[in-house]
C-alpha cells in the first residue's frame, strides 16, 4: 500500500519536484495510508540510517519499477 500511495502521490503531480517529493508530502502520506489501513498506526520517518537498511541489500525488491517510475528522469 504504501508504493502504491507513493506512485499515486507522483502520478498527481502536486508534490513532485525533479525527481524528489516537495515538502509536506509525507503528512499527505500518512493521512493516504490512514484512509486503506485505518488501525495501523502508520507514521513516516524519513532517512533511515545504513545499519536499518543494511538487511535488505541482498533481496529481491517486487516495487523496483514502480519506484524508478517515481524517481527517475524523465
Amino acid at each position: 500500500m504504501l508504493v502504491a500511495c507513493m506512485v499515486e502521490l507522483h502520478d498527481v503531480g502536486t508534490f513532485n519536484a525533479n525527481t524528489r517529493f516537495k515538502a509536506g508530502y509525507l503528512n499527505k502520506l500518512e493521512r493516504m495510508l490512514e484512509k486503506v489501513l485505518p488501525h495501523a498506526m502508520l507514521k513516516a520517518k524519513p532517512n533511515l540510517s545504513h545499519k536499518e537498511a543494511g538487511q535488505f541489500r541482498h533481496r529481491s525488491f517486487p516495487y523496483y519499477d514502480q519506484l524508478t517510475s517515481i524517481y527517475t528522469k524523465n
